[in-house]
């Protein structure tokens, strides 16, 4: 018995070794964001279009956060700067209005090439899922279909982005328990609302009553995620139909999406196109000056 008692120990100090090691060796960004990703944002982030000067720049410093602290691995795929910046992306923009939200529960994504299953196996039967954030000897890691994480970017009319979806679980995850209660971002007296509100939309959705993804009526913890996929990519029309549900989520993530205009395109940046830094300068004389000296 005292070996065991022994190991038991040793394995919770180890432990919380890790759990200290990794909240003091945060890296903060001290380079300035390179022009070249600032392109890529612009032609593939219609939310990174729609920020004011001040906010892009925030956008970008959380973009360098994340990408320093967390690793973006390819698993029977390659992985370039534009399928970092889409995770990176899809991680800052539900917590975007929190300035010192750090996901210290994450430090690896896996992408894969296609759907696996829950073995993670690429290959073989039952490969549908296209996004899981990690548990047990995964924990701390998330997966992601490569294919699924461009989709969610290309088509953003559609009320789907798996990779929002799972960084919604990751948020959700933070207070200990993923079940469709974000503690750390929902106030005491807006959960009993929340919870009664949720059981209403699942009935809803069950009832063949909803415009919502199917998906939603699961469990608690998935109709937040579905819920949150709608907020981001379609707000004003959740607005419209949902209004209960859409006040709850703006509360939740502290962003009225309404106010944005998500219509406005993603920009194609050639050498006299504005800068997409806001500056008022062109491209090629300002972030994109040092492609055309």
């Amino acid at each position: 018995m005292l070996p065991f008692t022994i190991i038991f120990f040793a394995l919770v100090f180890f432990l919380i070794i890790i759990k200290y090691w990794r909240k003091k060796s945060w890296i903060e960004p001290k380079k300035l964001f390179p022009a070249e990703w600032r392109i890529i944002l612009a032609e593939k982030m219609a939310f990174y279009n729609i920020l004011s000067k001040d906010e892009k720049v925030r956008y970008e410093y959380k973009i360098q956060e994340f990408l320093l602290n967390c690793r973006i691995t390819g698993i029977e795929t390659s992985v370039d700067i534009t399928d970092k910046l889409l995770v990176a992306s899809s991680a800052v923009i539900p917590i975007f209005a929190f300035k010192e939200w750090r996901y210290t529960n994450l430090f690896e994504v896996l992408l894969y090439p296609g759907m696996f299953n829950d073995k993670f196996e690429t290959s073989g039967p039952d490969r549908r899922i296209l996004g899981m954030v990690g548990t047990g000897y995964m924990d701390g890691k998330m997966v992601l279909s490569k294919p699924a994480l461009h989709h969610g970017f290309v088509n953003e009319s559609d009320k789907k982005n798996t990779a929002i979806h799972e960084f919604v679980h990751l948020i959700d995850k933070f207070d200990g328990s993923v079940d469709g209660i974000p503690a750390l971002l929902l106030e005491k007296q807006y959960v009993i609302p929340w919870l009664d509100l949720i059981n209403k939309k699942i009935e809803e959705i069950f009832d063949n009553e909803s415009d919502i993804n199917p998906y939603g009526g699961t469990n608690r913890q998935e109709f937040f995620a579905v819920a949150s996929e709608y907020f981001f990519e379609r707000p004003k029309l959740l607005a419209r139909k949902h209004p209960v549900l859409y006040n709850l989520l703006e509360k939740i993530f502290n962003q009225d999406m309404t106010a944005r205009d998500l219509n406005k395109k993603k920009l194609s940046i050639g050498r006299n196109s504005p800068c997409p830094c806001n500056s008022g300068l062109k491209f090629k004389k300002c972030c994109g000056k040092e492609h055309f000296i």
